[in-house]
């Protein structure tokens, strides 16, 4: 196998909160590499399931080639989809699974994502302005169709809402004013023209002053938080009695999201929260791998039987 490109992040810490069992049936809904899967399946075997899903067909591709060997070595049923993990419910069906002991959610992307200027999801190299994890899907828009189509108010409010933007209103000002001469297509555009924004202020800014709005755009093209909402709507009906979920979140609009709802769980009696504040790297993974310095794992054992949903 060639270099996986992407380093999991919180392995230690998934292993121990998760627990995953022999004969368990093992839900990993950010296939990406298939890190956490090469981690997880060996824990579930004999007669264990791992199922894994990604938006991401390339992904997909090297996670299976990957996995596979190691599924078959533990005698661990591998299920892999191309789909998102806010289809839990319609994957699980199909395979005729009922339910899922553990169940994993990276919502961070896979370093050869975020490499490949293709993608469009860094300014660090100039690409296109396109930053769809599924590029095979021609109906969802790139970052492109909406920096060039949307009115200055929606794009201004998408960057302040989404990316919690201060200048937001100042960015889609000058978006619009570019846009009339010419269609803004490139990472490299946008960011200089974001940096143009923040004046010399942006000069000494430890992060680039792009960062908002591409993470803002990123945001609104994969539909990131519907996605995670529809998530934490699907899981109470799939989930075995004393089933753990674990989410890993990257910025504080999902893991404000993650947090309250498994609070309301909690307080409603249905969870019990293992974390009681979010699991961060150590230092020994910050230094081995600083991409994961945003990431923040909460975990809850689930307490009621899913007849009830």
């Amino acid at each position: 196998m060639s270099d996986p490109g992407h380093i999991p992040v919180l392995p230690d810490e998934v292993l121990s909160l998760l627990i995953p069992q022999p004969g368990q049936v093992f839900v990993d809904g950010t296939l990406g590499r298939g890190g956490h899967g090469e981690l997880i399946i060996p824990c579930l075997g004999p007669s264990g399931t791992y199922v894994g899903t990604d938006l991401d067909p390339r992904n997909v591709e090297f996670a299976t080639q990957r996995l596979v060997p190691l599924a078959k070595k533990h005698g661990v049923t591998l299920h892999i989809q191309h789909a998102s993990f806010a289809d839990i419910r319609a994957v699980l069906d199909m395979l005729q699974i009922d339910r899922a002991d553990a169940v994993l959610a990276d919502l961070g992307f896979a370093s050869n994502q975020m490499d490949d200027p293709a993608r469009g999801l860094s300014f660090t190299e100039d690409g296109p302005l396109d930053m769809r994890l599924d590029t095979d899907d021609p109906d969802r828009p790139t970052a492109a169709d909406l920096v060039n189509t949307l009115p200055e108010r929606e794009l201004a409010d998408l960057v302040y809402q989404l990316g919690e933007e201060r200048l937001s209103r100042r960015i889609a000002r000058k978006i619009v004013e570019i846009r009339r001469e010419t269609p803004i297509q490139t990472t490299s555009e946008l960011a200089r023209l974001v940096r143009g924004c923040y004046g010399p202020a942006g000069r000494r800014s430890k992060i680039h002053p792009a960062t908002r709005t591409f993470m803002a755009l990123r945001i609104a093209v994969n539909g990131e938080l519907d996605a995670l909402d529809r998530l934490l709507d699907e899981l109470p009906g799939r989930l075995a009695t004393g089933g753990r979920v674990g989410i890993i979140s990257f910025h504080s609009l999902e893991d404000r999201r993650v947090k309250q709802t498994f609070r309301a769980w909690s307080d409603n009696g249905w969870a019990k929260r293992i974390t009681r504040k979010p699991v961060t790297p150590g230092e020994a993974e910050l230094a081995a791998n600083p991409r994961s310095r945003s990431a923040k794992l909460r975990v809850v054992e689930w307490a009621r039987s899913r007849d009830m949903f």
